[in-house]
């Protein structure tokens, strides 16, 4: 069975949307990745760091889906790292009303001895430094190191940012953050400095849009599944992540033809997480729902033409 390391927040969010308000609920990048790979026969676990105030129950979901918490540092008397913002009616523009890192601010990760030579590392978006220190305490090189990052990093902590990028696979950005960090407009020039900097795969996500995967010379896109309604799309990239970081952690195959499906089992639990507020998708999602869109996703691109 792979190994998954999965590094990120676990969070406390406030979340308002045209569809109303959350109050408290359950969030952050790892508690969205891994409930996304949990989808897969795999074994993983979680880096991260709470405090007192996280809900017992929270926890306990995660663990009832054997991610192993072994990783996760509860800070006695601290506060868990606090999120709250407003989606406008588009759903792809946000507010964010308030941010208290809370326990977050002094994280110092410690990578379980039992996931120190796990196949692929998962590195949620997260101060760069953490980052590196969770490569760092690696025995062995993963298969596999993907990246998901922000232009929050781009702005205040570049440089290290950069030497993180030098030292992964994969890194997962959106589309805005590609051009900050590469000063180009078009995508494709984008990728391709991005590619300079160290990673061998670039995965830009475009939102509503898709998403498409760089590897030297070849590219392939994977278009977002039309919805009919999104609730919140808070988790969406975190959860894109974790599907494709679970799918290649199970399939145990990093080529670019095996990513091309890792994006499509990404995007596809992705389609799923947006329906509900917050966790509440993932957290009762079905194997058959999942192969029912994943068939919804190869009639959307599928086609027969003839070329001489």
């Amino acid at each position: 069975m792979g190994k998954l390391l999965i590094v990120g927040s676990i969070a406390i969010d406030e979340i308002e949307t045209p569809f109303g308000e959350t109050g408290r609920i359950l969030g952050g990048a790892a508690t969205f990745i891994g409930l996304a790979a949990n989808q897969f026969e795999i074994s993983s676990g979680i880096v991260s760091i709470v405090g007192e105030d996280l809900p017992k129950e929270y926890l306990s979901l995660l663990k009832e889906r054997h991610i192993d918490l072994s990783g996760v540092e509860v800070v006695k008397g601290g506060k868990t790292f606090y999120w709250k913002g407003r989606y406008h009616n588009d759903m792809n523009t946000r507010d964010t009303l308030v941010t208290e890192l809370n326990t977050l601010a002094d994280f110092n990760p410690i990578v379980p001895n039992h996931f120190k030579d796990a196949d692929v590392a998962m590195l949620g978006n997260l101060n760069p430094s953490v980052q590196m220190g969770v490569i760092n305490q690696m025995e062995q090189r993963p298969k596999l190191i993907i990246l998901d990052t922000m232009n929050f990093w781009m702005d205040n902590a570049l440089n290290d940012l950069l030497d993180v990028i030098k030292k992964i696979d994969v890194i997962t950005i959106n589309d805005e953050e590609a051009r900050q960090l590469t000063n180009e407009y078009s995508l494709v020039k984008a990728a391709e400095k991005i590619h300079e900097m160290g990673p061998k795969y670039v995965v830009i996500k475009k939102g509503e849009h898709g998403a498409l995967l760089f590897h030297e010379k070849d590219i392939f896109f994977a278009p977002a599944l039309p919805l009919e309604e999104v609730f919140d799309p808070t988790g969406a990239g975190d959860t894109f992540a974790g599907g494709f970081a679970g799918y290649l952690t199970a399939t145990n195959d990093i080529s670019f033809e095996n990513m091309k499906n890792a994006i499509i089992y990404g995007s596809n639990l992705a389609s799923f997480s947006v329906e509900k507020f917050g966790t509440e998708r993932m957290q009762n999602l079905k194997k058959e729902e999942i192969d029912k869109r994943l068939h919804q996703f190869k009639a959307l691109t599928q086609f027969n033409i003839e070329l001489e």
